[in-house]
């Protein structure tokens, strides 16, 4: 079976490897650099620079564990930029070597349907190819959404692609859009020295996470002097002389030397032959697939950012995963029922399954349980006091519904909470398994035994 894959993402050069493991004769089409966006412009890079950003930050408090280093600290923007090229270049190695170990072709280009089972790659060198195939997976992920008011100059405007190839510290920095996206880099840079003033429509920062992790980290962003102004848009913005002026429409004027735009992720639906082949789209111009990742047509499957759910690279990995094993004349299908996800914010934020807000949207009754890093012997070790585990359970069946952390090492920590939800454990179960000390994991034992109130070092009630 001929399989031919569109994009090289975590959707797309995941689905090709598990095809390929499959036995099929898997060819990938890419216009950029495999990887995609989460390797090239996101998820890695934005990793690699927090990463140097820890260190810093743990650099600036060597005092504080007994360390004595004279002179001052000084980020090297240049270094830190040139590490993170490194990073990403052994990963794209990295992939291309797993393709040439599978026998994968990659041909580079941008693919365009033409029909069923035929895809043109337009290539920027030689001529355009046409590609045979049984199967077609449709992996274009997404790209930085854009503003009409805010054209991208990479010079005083930004999009998120600008902003991690960055050659020197601005002074001041205006981000629009307090989600994932924006909280991330207001913290990398504030660390680096820029001042920040963010701008957010909706009423606090990160809105998709429960109210109580979001109100501490726009707690500790203020502890950081990020400004962050909520619940309202910006109108306008001018390039002036060296600065970037933005007028907000509660009447605010705001001065800085850089503007980035973090509104979230434009879907790559257009201009790849889905019209021809009347592929059906949603309001978004999201691919429209069911649980087997099947378009309307038959023998084309989409994967990833382009079908429009939670914009997630592992969440497109597993798309692609399905989509494999279905191309290839097996049944699986999709389960969106338990998915964690890790916010790279300092401190971090891991969550998974129901917040508070919408357990109480949908009528559903829970018992919480909440426990404080600093109750926590390995967080005083750690000197990463910052921090809380909210846990979720049914109260009548006492399953785990939702667990929300915040602090050191949170989207690690916040696998034992999906674990639990993906075995449909109680937190009865979680409390009483025997957790290594110390260790930060210790946290998630006791806040699940204090969903009964039980927790053994929380101070007692009214004490």
């Amino acid at each position: 079976m001929k399989l031919t894959v569109i994009g090289s993402g975590p959707g797309g050069y995941v689905a090709a490897l598990k095809a390929a493991r499959l036995g099929a004769q898997v060819t990938v089409i890419e216009d950029s650099e495999v990887g995609g966006t989460c390797l090239n412009v996101g998820c890695i890079p934005t990793k690699s620079l927090i990463a140097s950003i820890e260190v810093l930050r743990k650099a600036r408090r060597l005092d504080e564990y007994g360390i004595d280093l004279k002179g001052e600290i000084h980020p090297n923007l240049a270094g830190m930029m040139e590490r993170k090229d490194k990073v990403v270049a052994t990963n794209v190695r990295g992939i291309r070597a797993l393709f040439k170990s599978w026998g994968i072709t990659l041909v580079e280009g941008r693919g365009m349907l033409r029909g069923p089972s035929a895809v043109e790659v337009r290539k920027k060198d030689s001529p355009t190819e046409l590609i045979e195939t049984d199967k077609i997976i449709i992996a274009t992920g997404s790209r930085p959404a854009l503003l009409p008011m805010f054209p991208p100059d990479g010079q005083r405007i930004l999009s998120s692609d600008h902003a991690i190839a960055m050659k020197s510290v601005p002074a001041s920095m205006i981000i629009i859009g307090a989600g994932i996206i924006g909280c991330e880099f207001a913290c990398i840079f504030r660390e680096l020295g820029t001042e920040i003033t963010m701008v957010e429509m909706m009423p606090g920062a990160i809105s998709t996470e429960d109210t109580e992790i979001s109100s501490m980290l726009e707690r500790e962003l203020k502890k950081k002097k990020i400004r962050l102004i909520t619940g309202v848009r910006v109108d306008s913005s001018e390039v002036g002389n060296n600065v970037v002026n933005v007028s907000l429409s509660n009447g605010v004027q705001l001065t800085a030397e850089k503007l980035l735009v973090s509104i979230g992720r434009s879907l790559n639906t257009e201009n790849i032959g889905l019209e021809a082949l009347d592929i059906r789209r949603g309001p978004r111009g999201e691919i429209q697939v069911n649980n087997r990742m099947e378009t309307n047509v038959d023998g084309i499957y989409a994967v990833g950012d382009v079908i429009g759910g939670p914009l997630l690279a592992h969440v497109a990995s597993m798309e692609g995963i399905v989509a494999a094993f279905n191309a290839c004349g097996l049944d699986k299908r999709m389960d969106y029922s338990v998915i964690p996800a890790g916010i790279f914010t300092s401190p971090e934020i891991g969550s998974v399954g129901l917040r508070e807000q919408q357990a109480a949207e949908k009528g559903i009754n829970v018992k919480i349980g909440r426990f404080q890093f600093r109750m926590l012997g390995k967080a005083h070790a750690m000197g990463e006091l910052t921090g809380m585990v909210k846990i979720l359970a049914d109260a009548a069946t006492r399953k785990v519904l939702g667990v929300h952390i915040i602090g050191a090492h949170a989207s690690e920590l916040v696998h034992e909470g999906a674990l639990a939800m993906q075995a449909g454990l109680t937190v009865e179960t979680v409390a009483e398994m025997i957790h290594s000390h110390p260790t930060l994991s210790e946290c998630i034992m006791e806040c699940a035994a204090d969903v009964n109130n039980e927790a053994i070092h929380a101070l007692k009630p009214n004490a």
